[in-house]
């Protein structure tokens, strides 16, 4: 068996990745962790006063890729860290793209038998579950593990 752990550096995905470990020493299962490489939009501070309409366009921008791909991979060492700590072996892979459908997309492709998430990300949306969990639950074709 394999599972593909989605991480994100929050807390949730560290307990998931937790938990994960527990499910491969207790099915002897194969894991692999995966961290989906996403430029944040961000808006530059200007003080705080918000901008006024036309003001918007020159104060956000998008993060560059290579500033994304370097906070993805540093995810994924601490996450192998941890694993080796744990006494498990994991291979970690960058995904690029939306988190969903490139967590969906990986899944289906390496045939994964389950996808083990936590139960919210970084973003700051006020949810009893975060987006990509819950649109993980809806889009892949794979049980999805919900950890809180």
């Amino acid at each position: 068996m394999q599972y593909l752990v989605a991480v994100d550096g929050s807390e949730p995905s560290t307990e998931a990745l937790e938990h994960a470990f527990e499910v491969a020493a207790q099915m002897d299962a194969s894991l692999v962790v995966g961290y989906a490489v996403e430029p944040r939009v961000l808006v530059e501070d200007a003080g705080e006063e918000a901008p006024t309409h036309t003001q918007v366009g020159d104060r956000i921008y998008t993060e560059n890729i290579e500033v994304a791909e370097k906070r993805g991979q540093d995810v994924l060492d601490d996450a192998r860290d941890r694993a080796v700590e744990a006494g498990i072996d994991v291979e970690t892979t960058l995904l690029y793209g939306d988190p969903v459908e490139a967590i969906v997309e990986y899944g289906e492709q390496s045939e994964v038998d389950g996808i083990i998430v936590g139960h919210r990300g970084l973003s700051e949306r006020v949810e009893m579950v975060g987006s990509v969990a819950k649109g993980l639950v809806e889009k892949a074709t794979v049980p999805v593990t919900v950890v809180k």
